[in-house]
């Protein structure tokens, strides 16, 4: 039976418009596979993997049972001078997956929290080298790092920062954002550029600070929050080949492309390019309990470890109350034996090249449609705004999908379609013509 018996007096929700949500919710009471059920009793399909995070889809038993018998083994022990075992099972786990040596994982509860995690152990690797003036950090326009004030300050989204400005991080500066609108149409190929987007940083940002000041560049391979903008050819090896010729960290924020959507383990492995720091978050848990954390090289983690102080004094004063957390170990564990039995991120990969067929063999040439992305499993199609209303559009396309039963993503005037890895062919077409038609209902 439906189930419209709730108060929307006491929550506050995030990112949301909460005064048009409240006319007409959206409220999601089951799920499982690619199916949402909601408290009007309507099926909706879940076309963004519920933020980036279901890669396996919903109510897989494989990682409920792991979360039972966790629950019913060690629910909860500190992190602080003790730990347990199903944190070091998935660190082992999650380096075993990394490229290079990417071997030390500092774990946390988010995204957010991975991004300060990674901004801090920059600034502590560079102070026990003996370089603690190495302050400044560099992120890039539309840049998305979460909503800690570290994350805010290197992220590059206008929106999240222009109410917090004097809290913001001092000593931060910004790359120019990556997209060439003469590259408006991409399909499952790294796009060619004739601009050099890091002309401005090797002329302008680094001898403006001097490089021997910078702490760390950091970057998604992918730009995801924004709406899915993909890096020019070799511009992240050439990032890497910068930060190596300066003595700068580079960062990785793969809460979105870690974890399968690009049809391999990382971004870095589909860049073919390994940073000093890997953040991530999302699909380790298949989102079911929040997971976040940092895989270090071990050159950062043996930085800090060689220091003069007594062996029980704490070399890196950081952590949150649920780092390691043994449930949401216990998840993550379950989770990427998922993955691997099933083989989900190769077949990510293949799916994704069936999404873009459909996104560009459907959108190109509806009304509004300025550009269409499309590389793993993720697809988006960017929309002309509306004169004076930035973001209606697509966000009142977003609505009318949800009511059509398909849940997309609205980002500004992009919306984006980035499904679970067990979708199919018939999953694509159903969500590709539900967006199509309510592109041209809202011509």
């Amino acid at each position: 039976m439906p189930n419209n018996d709730f108060n929307m007096d006491s929550h506050w929700l995030p990112f949301t418009p909460n005064r048009a949500f409240r006319k007409d919710p959206r409220v999601f009471v089951g799920a499982d596979g690619m199916q949402f059920t909601t408290h009007d009793g309507r099926k909706v399909i879940d076309g963004i993997s519920s933020l980036w995070c279901v890669g396996a889809g919903h109510n897989r038993k494989p990682i409920n049972e792991a979360i039972k018998k966790q629950l019913d083994t060690l629910d909860y022990a500190t992190a602080f001078q003790a730990s347990n075992d199903q944190a070091f099972l998935a660190a082992e786990k999650i380096a075993g997956m990394a490229p290079g040596d990417l071997n030390k994982v500092l774990f946390c509860n988010s995204g957010s929290e991975a991004a300060d995690t990674s901004l801090k152990v920059a600034l502590a690797y560079h102070r026990a080298r003996g370089e603690g003036h190495r302050n400044v950090f560099i992120g890039r326009e539309k840049g998305y790092h979460g909503v800690g004030f570290g994350g805010m300050s290197v992220g590059g989204i206008p929106a999240n920062r222009k109410v917090y400005g004097g809290a913001l991080l001092p000593r931060v500066d910004h790359m120019r954002f990556i997209h060439d609108p003469a590259n408006a149409y991409i399909h499952n190929q790294e796009p060619e550029s004739q601009e050099d987007f890091l002309l401005e940083l090797e002329n302008r940002i680094l001898p403006l600070h001097d490089p021997s000041n910078v702490a760390a560049i950091i970057v998604e391979p992918v730009a995801g929050s924004a709406g899915w903008y993909l890096p020019p050819k070799g511009y992240l090896k050439r990032l890497r080949e910068i930060c190596d010729k300066h003595g700068i960290l580079l960062i990785f924020d793969e809460v979105i492309t870690g974890f399968g959507r690009m049809g391999t383990n990382f971004g870095a492995d589909y860049y073919g390019v390994v940073p000093d720091m890997l953040n991530f978050a999302k699909c380790v848990t298949n989102g079911v309990i929040p997971l976040g954390g940092v895989i270090c090289r071990d050159k950062l983690y043996d930085a800090l470890m060689k220091t003069e102080a007594p062996e029980h004094v704490i070399e890196f004063f950081h952590g949150y109350t649920y780092s390691g957390h043994p449930v949401a170990c216990a998840a993550a564990v379950a989770t990427l034996d998922l993955y691997q039995k099933e083989g989900l991120f190769p077949r990510a990969g293949e799916m994704g090249k069936l999404l873009g067929d459909a996104f560009h063999s459907t959108f190109k040439g509806l009304p509004n449609v300025i550009g269409i992305r499309s590389l793993g499993l993720a697809a988006a199609v960017e929309l002309a705004p509306r004169a004076g209303a930035p973001g209606k559009r697509a966000y009142d396309i977003f609505v009318d999908c949800f009511k059509k039963g398909a849940l997309v993503r609205p980002a500004g005037d992009v919306v984006v379609i980035a499904p679970p890895y067990i979708v199919e062919k018939s999953d694509i077409a159903r969500l590709v013509n539900t967006l199509a038609d309510s592109i041209k209902a809202h011509a």
